[in-house]
């Protein structure tokens, strides 16, 4: 079982087995820009880090400040986001975002969550994750991702990624919470997958009760990835 007594072993071991070279969704043009953040953010749903990547670079070389943004017609920032997921949806709110900035906050970005959420296209996990990387404040970002693997360790007992992340909040001690998003979404890409995990890999199969049920249902003797 993975309690609070071993999540320092646990989250050092998880370092070990991702990749080195496996990104983030926000990309670098972002420059811990707290308006670029979450754009970048915003744009990434249901898109490919990569394809994430290259459209908010193409985007913040046109539009890199709120009042920029808000200046474009939708058709424009549909141009310069696509083939990002949900395209003419999101140029949509990104226009709408920059004017509620502008309009609301005077062209900052907010720094709380409850601030955050207002904005057209903001979800608590984007609201997270800008607290984080463009303000430099503790949030716990909870993606399908965190949610399946902290469930799977038994740490929570949830079903939805909202719930997860409030628990946590009670839970996690505040030194992780910058930190777990990156190591559980990469982590759950390369490792604990949805779909067929690679348990019998795993150097935590023997704690996690997931793991531990899988390789016992598979009969297969575990390996390591290090």
């Amino acid at each position: 079982m993975i309690t609070n007594k071993n999540i320092d072993y646990v989250l050092k071991t998880v370092r070990r087995m991702i990749p080195k070279d496996m990104t983030m969704a926000v990309p670098e043009s972002a420059d811990r820009d707290p308006f670029k953040i979450l754009v970048a953010t915003v744009i990434s749903a249901r898109t490919k880090d990569e394809v994430t990547h290259d459209v908010a670079r193409r985007l913040f070389s046109k539009a890199g400040t709120p009042e920029q943004l808000a200046k474009m017609n939708v058709l424009e920032i549909e141009r310069l986001i696509y083939p990002a997921g949900f395209y003419k949806v999101k140029a949509r709110k990104l226009k709408e975002l920059a004017k509620m900035l502008i309009n609301r906050y005077g062209g900052r970005v907010p720094d709380t969550i409850e601030e955050l959420v207002k904005l057209p296209g903001v979800g608590r996990k984007t609201a997270n994750l800008v607290l984080v990387l463009g303000f430099d404040k503790p949030g716990i970002c909870v993606d399908t991702h965190v949610h399946r693997i902290m469930n799977r360790w038994g740490y929570v007992h949830t079903k939805t990624p909202e719930e997860t992340e409030y628990i946590l909040r009670k839970k996690l001690p505040k030194k992780y919470w910058k930190t777990i998003n990156h190591l559980l979404v990469t982590f759950g890409r390369s490792v604990c997958k949805p779909i067929k995990p690679r348990c019998d890999e795993c150097l935590l199969n023997k704690i996690c009760p997931y793991g531990t049920k899988m390789t016992k249902k598979r009969g297969i003797k575990t390996k390591n990835l290090a």
